[in-house]
């Protein structure tokens, strides 16, 4: 693309942000503490892929929202929250964090091979060391997943963890909230079961695919879905587990072909491109 071409199509992609921002209108249901968090993905995320330009070119809306995560009212009401409460908030907030770590370092350039150019594996620590601070806790990314997420034991909540990848679960263009999260998180598991870059039933080919996701967080769903399983003897409990999280969603011909007990399962390669809708949607 040209460089007057692509301006051009910059300034109209600004100019439709602006268009929708100004007809905005939060859920009734949603706690104000994320209207803007929610205002924020509506505008700029679609489809689980985000307008890292324009937030770029408008980040103070993201700024002051992560700071409004650590006001001293929440840090000392949190732990009277429900459970809910506190999974829309530890989502919303990593979802945000990751959002504010790209944006700061936009447009990624790196040259670690092991990852695309434009992965956020290209900035340094940006999941194990640069820290992050809300209801009163300094985290990075890696802490909030392994230790706070991990702790609420819903393995759902690795499934709507932007990470700044393609290959992660879709980002939603919405914030997640106190009242709609159980139904979010379904969702999630539902669209996650049936999409073939996470999951994969190849009864030709004899195998099951699915993302590494699971095999990262694998004593979480190990612990929530193995016992769903059909009955498969002599597998492991992951293999378990995996059958366990696709069976609501598996066709009468894959049922079929599973029970049989002689698949093999895989791991798809996990995209660690940016998952950027500047300049055009990846392939």
């Amino acid at each position: 693309m040209s460089r007057p071409t692509f301006t051009v199509a910059i300034a109209l992609m600004l100019a439709a942000v602006s268009l929708r921002a100004q007809n905005y209108q939060p859920s009734p249901d949603l706690e104000s503490l994320h209207v803007p968090f929610d205002a924020l993905l509506d505008l700029h995320v679609r489809d689980g892929l985000v307008y890292y330009r324009a937030l770029q070119g408008d980040r103070a809306p993201l700024a002051r929202y992560i700071a409004s995560l650590n006001t001293p009212a929440v840090a000392s009401g949190y732990a009277a929250w429900d459970k809910d409460r506190q999974k829309a908030f530890w989502i919303n907030a990593y979802n945000a964090f990751v959002m504010q770590t790209v944006v700061n370092h936009y447009p990624i350039r790196g040259s670690a091979q092991a990852f695309p150019p434009n992965s956020i594996r290209q900035i340094p620590g940006a999941f194990e060391r640069l820290p992050h601070v809300a209801a009163g806790k300094s985290v990075t990314l890696d802490q909030i997943e392994t230790t706070i997420l991990a702790g609420f034991k819903d393995p759902r909540m690795f499934l709507v963890l932007g990470r700044g990848a393609v290959g992660s679960g879709r980002l939603r263009s919405e914030a997640f909230g106190e009242k709609s999260v159980e139904r979010q998180l379904e969702q999630a598991r539902q669209q996650f079961a049936v999409t073939p870059r996470w999951a994969k039933v190849e009864a030709i080919a004899g195998r099951v695919g699915i993302s590494p996701i699971l095999s990262w967080r694998s004593a979480a769903f190990i612990e929530e879905y193995a016992d769903d399983s059909f009955d498969l003897p002599k597998r492991e409990p992951i293999e378990r587990a995996v059958i366990g999280f696709l069976r609501p969603q598996l066709l009468e011909a894959e049922e079929a072909f599973i029970k049989k007990n002689a698949f093999q399962l895989t791991y798809l390669p996990f995209d660690w491109r940016l998952n950027d809708l500047t300049g055009g949607r990846p392939d």
